[in-house]
């Protein structure tokens, strides 16, 4: 495929829109922001929309960046993305969450797991704070192991395997997930500090030892059913989940 010829015009209003994160060798090319209308529990809120890049070419001229897109066959690959609301950048507190990409519990609404629950609630709540963002990590697919895996495992589970078990199963650690892109996002867009949205530990974790400014976290526990009980015993057994 030829590369893309953008217009003059065109490339300078893109411009105005691409910030470049630079980590060590690599870069982190952050779009937006954008505005975005959700629709949540039946109120449309607007956000503002970010989505980011990692890159091992290191550049400021965008036209180089914007140029490769047509040539990396990027649909074949997934790219995070992020929901701000409200006054991000300056409000004096913010509710954030590091939500991993579901596909079966934020698409379809699988009851399995309380994934599409707590995406819905999260935007819910820092709509309700008045400040915030939702980080959307595309690449954690079933705690980082990936859409096909994940299916497989689902199988193990349905022969009596846990959440835990059946990862370990299929030759994965339990938890494989990296927070390093969405952190350094984070730090780009907000100095200030924020509140987590999680019952994770090792979310908590990875922010801190980052050097994220974290001043504490809310729980967030709901959807309960006969289908997710051993799953959500399991976050809190297995993989030390706080209430």
């Amino acid at each position: 495929m030829e590369p893309i010829q953008v217009q003059p015009n065109a490339l300078s209003i893109l411009e105005d829109k691409i910030k470049l994160i630079k980590k060590g060798e690599e870069a982190i090319y952050l779009v937006g922001p954008i505005k975005l209308p959700v629709n949540l529990y039946g109120e449309t809120v607007e956000f503002k929309w970010y989505s980011w890049l990692k890159s091992e070419n290191v550049t400021e001229d965008f036209q180089q960046v914007i140029d490769q897109l047509s040539s990396a066959n990027l649909a074949e690959f997934q790219q995070s993305s992020v929901l701000v609301y409200g006054d991000f950048e300056y409000g004096a507190d913010a509710l954030i969450r590091m939500h991993s990409i579901c596909h079966t519990g934020d698409i379809f609404g699988s009851k399995r797991c309380d994934c599409g629950f707590q995406l819905k609630q999260s935007l819910k709540m820092i709509a309700e704070h008045g400040t915030g963002a939702l980080f959307y990590l595309a690449n954690h697919e079933g705690r980082g192991i990936g859409l096909f895996s994940k299916a497989m495992a689902y199988i193990l589970q349905e022969n009596g395997y846990d959440t835990v078990d059946a990862n370990e199963g299929l030759g994965f650690p339990d938890d494989s997930r990296n927070y390093d892109e969405a952190i350094e996002v984070l730090k780009a867009l907000r100095t200030k500090p924020v509140t987590l949205i999680t019952n994770n530990p090792k979310k908590l974790k990875a922010l801190k030892t980052a050097g994220a400014p974290v001043s504490g976290r809310t729980p967030l526990w709901g959807d309960v059913s006969e289908y997710n009980e051993k799953y959500l015993q399991t976050k809190v057994k297995k993989s030390g989940h706080m209430a």
